[in-house]
């Protein structure tokens, strides 16, 4: 399959090179003669023709059908030639396959009396429509017309029904205002956040954007309208650390007594430096906190965090795909900081706080295409079909605003399975009725009360290839019948025959033909056979209907009138 994969593509390059390929396709429609479903190119319509149901067009862009020669169905009766007075009415028909279709004509012409004769056709234009605009310049306004002439005299009205014209409204339209981009963001309106008992004063950053992008106009009528929503924004600094508070000194306790454990003892009279308590780095109260001789050996000094510094930057400026996005802080074990003789605590917990960045949009994924699939099978088991082969955009698929796949998701190329598709036999045309003959000896039956039979035939053509045979068995047909050719009869006459169809379909010298009918009478001829059945009378009869009345013709001609100029 590889090798015919090669070898086929390898023809469409040639094809190419050569400019002689044919496009095959897989449908045709005997009734509009047009090509559907394209398989692609292939060297030569043989190619293409191995399914008779194909179509293939080659360098002319005419599309011809794949399977045995067949007449169209006759298309409608055009209108008449003329509005007014004589002309002729034509149908065709065109001949679809490969040869020639049986014996027939492709175009049939009759004559017509055309009624159009008042002159109606364009009613007066109405009026013109409303400008599509209410204001500014380049608008559009409409008019349209009714054609006042019956359905049959559609074609006395020749031009469009509607017209346009551009239009203006000598009004200055509003121009409504737009926003200007936002501004960088000031400065916070303090470095650190301020702690005032139970309140808790942030402070902020500001910024700003104009409605001047455009302006709204002041000048036109109705004026143009206000951008909407507010020209600044306010965002509270969180991210900035805590102020220090300075401690201050309580009120002194009573005498307390003297109690070490090491150093130097002191019998104390204390105060708390909590009124308020030092925060955040803020300075102790300065002074002693008690009263009293001092303890010579000194006390260990705990440790004590400082204030987070400000969130650093987040690591990236988006969140991708399994990787998060993620901002940190710090503090240090330096306020105070713990004695190293004696040796006091160190602060507990970590001096380093990270967390994610949720506040971020995802980047946006670009989709990717997956593998191509392995090519079909044929999709046909004769003739010249495709293979088709996808891929999908999952590798990755794209996501949060990321662009598709560029490019096809599938692709096809023509598989040929050389084996030719059956041919399924039509019907050829029926032959004429035979001359009417006495069915078991040879008996002359002219002119005589002996009823005969005369046969009609048919053959089923172009089967080929295994196909089926035509729909019914019945090659032959037979019916019941008296030879009456140029037998002497009284008869009557019964008025004219149909008019002809015009013996030209183009050109000058095309006429019409009617006769009168003289019926003979064929009273004594009995239904034949058993059930009796109504005979046919075989032949053309010596009819005596008499002479005319005086002045009436026995064949009557009528010239075509308008007949189109031949090409």
């Amino acid at each position: 399959m590889k090798m015919k994969t090669r070898l086929l593509l390898l023809l469409l390059l040639l094809c190419v090179q050569r400019s002689e390929c044919v496009r095959c396709f897989a449908h045709f429609h005997q009734t509009s003669g047009q090509c559907e479903d394209e398989l692609g190119e292939v060297d030569d319509e043989d190619d293409c023709c191995q399914n008779s149901h194909y179509g293939y067009q080659d360098t002319d862009g005419e599309c011809h059908s794949c399977g045995p020669p067949v007449w169209s169905p006759w298309s409608p009766w055009l209108p008449c030639s003329v509005l007014c007075g004589e002309g002729v009415s034509q149908r065709n028909r065109k001949c679809f396959g490969l040869g020639e279709c049986e014996a027939g004509n492709n175009v049939e012409t009759k004559a017509c009396s055309a009624t159009c004769c008042d002159g109606q056709g364009w009613g007066s234009w109405l009026s013109w429509s409303s400008c599509s605009l209410s204001c500014g310049v380049g608008g559009v306004r409409r008019r349209e017309r009714v054609c006042s002439s019956p359905a049959e005299c559609r074609s006395a009205c020749s031009g469009p029904s509607e017209q346009t014209d551009s239009c203006s409204t000598h009004t200055t339209c509003p121009v409504h205002g737009g926003w200007s981009s936002w501004s960088h963001w000031s400065q916070c309106s303090a470095s650190c956040i301020v702690e005032k008992g139970s309140d808790v004063i942030v402070p902020t950053r500001v910024r700003h954007r104009s409605c001047t992008s455009p302006a709204p106009s002041s000048d036109t009528v109705p004026p143009g309208n206000s951008c909407p929503g507010d020209s600044s924004q306010v965002q509270k600094c969180s991210e900035l650390p805590n102020c220090p508070v300075d401690g201050r000194w309580g009120a002194w306790s009573p005498p307390g007594l003297c109690s070490v454990s090491c150093g130097e003892g002191l019998q104390l009279s204390i105060r708390k430096c909590d009124n308020p308590a030092p925060k955040y780095g803020g300075h102790f109260c300065e002074g002693p906190s008690a009263r009293s001789s001092v303890c010579q050996s000194p006390c260990p000094v705990d440790g004590s965090w400082s204030g987070w510094s400000s969130w650093s930057e987040c690591s990236t400026s988006c969140i991708s795909e399994g990787h998060a996005s993620v901002w940190t802080r710090h503090r240090s074990c330096s306020n105070p900081a713990p004695s190293s003789s004696p040796p006091g605590r160190g602060c507990s917990g970590g001096d380093r706080q990270t967390e994610n960045c949720s506040h971020l949009s995802h980047c946006p994924v670009d989709g990717g295409w997956g593998l191509w699939s392995s090519f079909s099978s044929c999709s046909v088991t004769c003739g010249i079909g495709l293979q088709l082969s996808g891929r999908k955009c999952d590798s990755p698929a794209p996501k949060h605003g990321g662009q598709p796949c560029a490019g096809a998701g599938s692709r096809r190329i023509i598989c040929e399975t050389n084996v030719h598709c059956p041919v399924d036999g039509v019907w050829s045309e029926w032959s004429s009725w035979s001359p009417c003959k006495y069915p078991f000896e040879n008996r002359d039956i002219r002119c005589k009360h002996h009823g005969g039979s005369q046969i009609r035939e048919r053959r089923c053509l172009y089967r080929a290839h295994n196909g089926s045979i035509c729909d019914g068995h019945l090659l032959t047909d037979r019916r019941m019948c008296y030879d009456v050719n140029r037998c002497y009869f009284k008869g009557s006459w019964a008025g004219w025959s149909d008019w002809s169809l015009c013996s030209q379909s183009c050109g000058g010298n095309s006429n019409r033909f009617r006769e009168r009918i003289c019926e003979p009478d064929f009273s004594e001829y009995r239904p034949i056979g058993r059930p009796p059945t109504k005979p046919t009378f075989y032949g053309k009869p010596l009819a005596d209907c008499g002479s005319l009345p005086e002045g009436e013709k026995k064949l009557e001609s009528q010239p075509c009138l308008n007949v189109p100029a031949c090409p």
